[in-house]
């Protein structure tokens, strides 16, 4: 979340920022700052009745001394007023208290100043491109098309099983999908340094809040209506990796000397896509279980945006490798997730749609989440805490990895060649 110090020290710059994201979130802001106002004027009434407590308190123990046992019985009966009203007051206070912290919780990151500045996704700024796209003799074939004329994806088995927006792989689908996770899992931890993580794909309501999907965007989320074995809360199953990844340093104080921290992680992924009715309903580019390789960095806060542009190149990486036509893309203001400070966003090539299509983002979320999961970093011995800052990005998405490799490596007899650097993981030089 944003510094609240920050916004009563300049609530302007900080509308100005919101802003640039979009105009709505002033009235959001307008409410945070009564609301802190009103609930920091309770606590300092709960707070000068209780010196005024601690000093009757006192006068009753001078007036005992004295034997003067009206005074005490006076100052006693001022005494049980007080605690009455302090209770009152008390019971007000901490519904007015959280609150304020959902106000707080639902406002978005502030832009880094470097981010463009724009109203929606046209507004994003092309960084540069990697290998251009491929001349075809034929039409190419969308991926479905393709995948279903090889046997390798049975989107109608899915749906049987769970309803519309699944996908079912099998044969030598499947054995692609786990050669692409493969590839990537062992590029990322022998080339690039990151520990390999296999978290739990189930998370507690505070870890997903964390990251920043609650309590804003739990419509997107599955929950399983069962308790955690605990405290009787429901679990959701995680969007991404990043939630587990992100909040394994909630609560802690990390050592400066162990930032950074990078992590790598195969998991599958649950949205309901709530907001994304009637898009993209055909083939894998945005199903309701899909699968991915994220990565995770924790650093030091002067380390980050650095650290930003070498987890971008290191998704990046797998595009070059895997000889996949894409560029990147720095999001602007409008565009940028709930979370992030700056993003650069990957896409690939389809060469059925003559388009590129997002494959990866790669964020830099600042202290936002390290506020909200109360991650820091102590430098030093005499050091004060410090909050940490958290970064996130595919690695990238299997199942759209798997789609740019049908579509832009199909050639003109049906058959689909195989990228050489995957031929290893996958065991064949083509499908079909």
């Amino acid at each position: 979340m944003i510094d609240l110090a920050l916004i009563r020290r300049s609530p302007e710059a900080v509308r100005a920022g919101l802003s640039a994201r979009n105009p709505r979130y002033g009235a959001a802001l307008d409410e945070l700052l009564k609301l802190d106002l009103d609930n920091r004027a309770a606590m300092k009434e709960v707070e000068d009745l209780r010196a005024v407590r601690n000093a009757a308190s006192q006068a009753i123990g001078k007036a005992k001394a004295a034997k003067d046992e009206a005074g005490a019985q006076k100052v006693m009966a001022e005494v049980a007023a007080l605690k009455e009203k302090m209770g009152a007051l008390e019971a007000l206070l901490s519904p007015l208290s959280e609150k304020t912290r959902q106000a707080a919780l639902g406002l978005p990151n502030l832009p880094h100043e470097s981010v463009p500045v724009g109203t929606s996704e046209a507004d994003n700024k092309e960084v540069r491109r990697g290998r251009a796209p491929a001349a075809y003799d034929f039409k190419p074939l969308d991926h479905q098309t393709l995948g279903e004329k090889l046997g390798l994806l049975d989107f109608a088995a899915g749906a049987r099983l769970a309803g519309s927006r699944f996908c079912l792989w099998k044969g030598a689908g499947a054995r692609l999908m786990r050669a692409i996770i493969s590839f990537q899992l062992d590029l990322h931890t022998k080339e690039h340094g990151y520990e390999e993580i296999w978290p739990p794909y189930l998370a507690l309501p505070e870890v997903l809040e964390g990251t920043g999907q609650l309590p804003k965007f739990e419509a997107d989320l599955y929950k399983t209506g069962t308790s955690d074995g605990e405290k009787n809360r429901d679990l959701y199953l995680i969007p991404t990796a990043e939630v587990p990844l992100t909040n394994l340093v909630r609560e802690q104080i990390l050592p400066a000397e162990r930032l950074p921290m990078k992590m790598t992680a195969y998991s599958p992924c649950f949205r309901q896509e709530a907001g994304s009715y009637g898009k993209d309903v055909r083939g894998l580019i945005r199903n309701h279980q899909f699968d991915k390789v994220e990565l995770v960095w924790i650093t030091k806060p002067e380390d980050s945006l650095a650290a930003l542009e070498t987890l971008t190149a290191h998704a990046e990486e797998v595009l070059k490798r895997l000889e996949i036509p894409h560029r990147v893309l720095s999001l602007c203001t409008a565009d940028i997730g709930f979370a992030s400070r700056k993003t650069y966003d990957l896409e690939v090539w389809m060469p059925s749609e003559g388009r590129y299509r997002e494959i990866s983002s790669c964020s830099d979320c600042g202290d936002f989440q390290a506020r909200r999961m109360n991650a820091r970093l102590r430098r030093d011995a005499k050091a004060a805490p410090e909050f940490v800052h958290t970064l996130n990005g595919s690695g990238v998405a299997v199942g759209r990895l798997f789609a740019a490799i049908l579509e832009n490596f199909q050639q003109k007899d049906g058959g689909v060649r195989i990228p050489t650097a995957l031929v290893p993981f996958f065991g064949a030089e083509r499908l079909g």
